[in-house]
């Protein structure tokens, strides 16, 4: 009985060996069968980097800024009868924003006119009527006094032949003298009023100019073409002098507003051409740089600088963030790759290559964008090829090479 225990347990170890074998057998096959997968080569499509030509730019950030900013108001106090614009109304140049009450200023046009014809017609002219020119001797005030002097220079000659004769007193004499002294007083007096007159002619004149321009001042005026920025007034409301209507921004041109790091800002120059981008805009807009800071920010060793960006559908918007880039320099030769060949992970940039079959990774450091193409600043040469879209493509797999 001992015996056939013993041969039944040693039979039992060894039906356990040979399936343990058996398992592993299947195991090793498994994962022969999975490297042969996995070194199952992938069919890639190559492209050469080539030699293109781009301009060396300056990328800076700033803020889209009207060219002009206003706060329109009356140059009259009044009360607002109509306001026939609001936000973001576009207006031109001339265009009425605002009007005020016209009744006492209009009024005010009758009164001056009346008080110029007033002293029109104490110098003799037509009421009516913008030739202001007076000479005091066609006058009524002026020739009567002439006249009066004229008889008393006569009567002192008389007097003084008979006073020469001895046929008068010389009493008579010397009153006839006095009357010619009065009447030359009187001429002179005369003339004066007429000029006095005339100054308050051209006075009325003024007056009357300036009640005309009151009155076409109840209507408010835009200054600029471009856009109601904001409304500050209501129809009704009674405004002082000066206050504020309605505010108006120019939206074309509009300046771009940038600061230069210092070591860019030699290269910078007026009269370069401008590449500017704004976010949530694919559209690209083309700027010059017209103005230059003088000296260098001290805070931030910066240099100021104003580009103008031409804006006239409008589609820009004063106060904007806008990314640009500044032409310093144009046509210098670069190394080009396509941009889908390009792979970045964890901020490093790389593409592949093929050697002997397999795939070659290659760190590079790009630059611009042209198109579909990357500007390659480092670890490219022109002519060489890579792999495009790469995908997970690692280092070292095999590959194929599909034209």
């Amino acid at each position: 009985m001992s015996s056939y225990r013993t041969f039944a347990l040693l039979a039992a170890l060894a039906l356990a060996a040979a399936a343990s074998s058996c398992g592993r057998d299947d195991a090793q096959k498994a994962r022969k069968g999975g490297e042969n997968k996995s070194q199952t080569a992938r069919s890639v499509r190559l492209a050469a980097a080539v030699e293109g030509r781009l301009p060396r730019t300056v990328a800076v950030t700033g803020t889209l800024a009207a060219d002009v900013d206003v706060v329109a108001g009356f140059k009259i106090p009044g009360r607002v009868i109509e306001i026939p614009v609001d936000l973001g109304t576009p207006v031109r140049k001339g265009q009425p924003l605002a009007r005020l009450d016209p009744t006492d200023y209009r009024l005010r046009v009758q009164q001056a006119e009346a008080a110029l014809r007033q002293v029109r017609a104490g110098l003799g002219l037509a009421p009516e009527g913008a030739d202001d020119r007076v000479d005091p001797e066609e006058t009524a005030l002026v020739r009567e006094a002439a006249a009066v002097l004229d008889e008393a220079r006569l009567n002192r000659d008389r007097m003084e032949q008979l006073w020469k004769k001895e046929y008068i007193a010389r009493a008579e004499y010397d009153a006839s003298l006095s009357k010619l002294l009065v009447a030359e007083g009187r001429y002179q007096a005369a003339v004066e009023e007429i000029r006095n007159r005339a100054e308050i002619l051209s006075e009325r004149r003024s007056g009357l100019e300036l009640a005309k321009q009151q009155l076409a001042d109840t209507t408010l005026l835009s200054t600029l073409d471009g856009a109601v920025r904001e409304r500050k007034a209501s129809v009704g409301e009674y405004l002082a002098a000066g206050a504020p209507v309605v505010g108006l921004v120019k939206i074309h041109p509009l300046r771009l507003r940038v600061a230069v790091p210092e070591r860019d800002a030699p290269a910078v120059r007026s009269g370069q051409a401008v590449r500017v981008r704004i976010e949530g805009d694919p559209a690209d807009y083309v700027g010059r740089v017209v103005r230059l800071s003088p000296s260098i920010q001290e805070q931030n060793r910066t240099l100021a600088v104003e580009a103008e960006v031409a804006n006239p559908g409008g589609r820009l918007r004063p106060g904007a963030f806008a990314r640009a880039e500044i032409v310093v320099q144009a046509d210098l030769p670069v190394v080009l790759a396509p941009a889908s060949a390009v792979v970045t992970f964890a901020g490093i940039e790389k593409v592949f290559g093929v050697k002997d079959g397999r795939a070659v990774e290659r760190k590079i450091r790009t630059g611009r964008r042209s198109g579909d193409r990357l500007e390659v600043l480092e670890g490219l040469a022109a002519g060489e090829e890579v792999v495009l879209e790469p995908g997970n493509l690692v280092g070292g797999a095999p590959v194929t090479v599909t034209r």
